[in-house]
């Protein structure tokens, strides 16, 4: 057999590589369900099928654990907008809807959506990381909304507004629908369920009509 010739990682050596990946889905999981104060590490751990030593060689702490959650549920669909942005040539009133649309199909449709309502209701209680989020998550959340608007001013297409106020304008309903989903939506009749994307468009469609010239 040749010397050089490469062969397939041992299950053991796999197990380890996805090893992260798996603590935070677990994490994910427990954090959605019972919030970031009433998880714990060992539950964890358990819920990926490690030990709790295992889980502090990857996160020495539950909230650089929490940290990385963020970072790869919201985090990282963030950064894919911006390059969207960039690379996006059509109509501003066009790219506003995609980004909204698509921020509730990365996001907003998914488990890790609950991040929203479980930093809501507990970011007083741990203000370092409320300021980790605020600086991870919600500035370039809005410094990407802003570029948008500017965008659509610059080419004539929105007329000059109050750009914090319009960021908020834009944000909030999304928040709403995060907050609904994981709170009572489970709880009310088909009659009163609110479509999502349809809600999304119709918002938008608003909120063009008030800025275009």
């Amino acid at each position: 057999m040749n010397s050089t010739e490469t062969h397939p990682p041992h299950k053991r050596e796999r197990r380890k590589e996805a090893r992260p990946g798996e603590l935070l889905d677990a994490a994910l999981d427990l954090f959605v369900e019972k919030g970031f104060a009433a998880t714990r590490s060992e539950e964890v751990a358990a819920r990926a099928g490690v030990c709790k030593g295992t889980l502090f060689l990857y996160f020495p702490s539950k909230e650089e654990l929490f940290k990385a959650v963020v970072r790869e549920n919201m985090v990282r669909h963030q950064t894919e907008g911006a390059e969207e942005i960039a690379r996006f040539e059509g109509p501003t009133a066009a790219l506003l809807q995609y980004l909204m649309l698509e921020w509730w199909r990365r996001y907003g449709a998914t488990k890790a959506s609950g991040i929203s309502k479980l930093v809501m209701s507990e970011a007083s209680n741990f203000p370092d990381l409320a300021r980790f989020f605020q600086e991870e998550v919600v500035t370039p959340g809005h410094a990407m909304i802003r570029s948008v608007l500017q965008r659509g001013i610059e080419r004539g297409e929105f007329r000059p507004v109050d750009m914090d106020l319009t960021v908020h304008s834009v944000l909030a309903p999304l928040l709403f629908l995060v907050t609904w989903k994981h709170s009572m939506a489970p709880c009310c009749p088909s009659s009163q369920q609110i479509d999502p994307e349809t809600f999304i468009r119709h918002h938008t469609e608003l909120l063009v009509r008030g800025l275009s010239v």
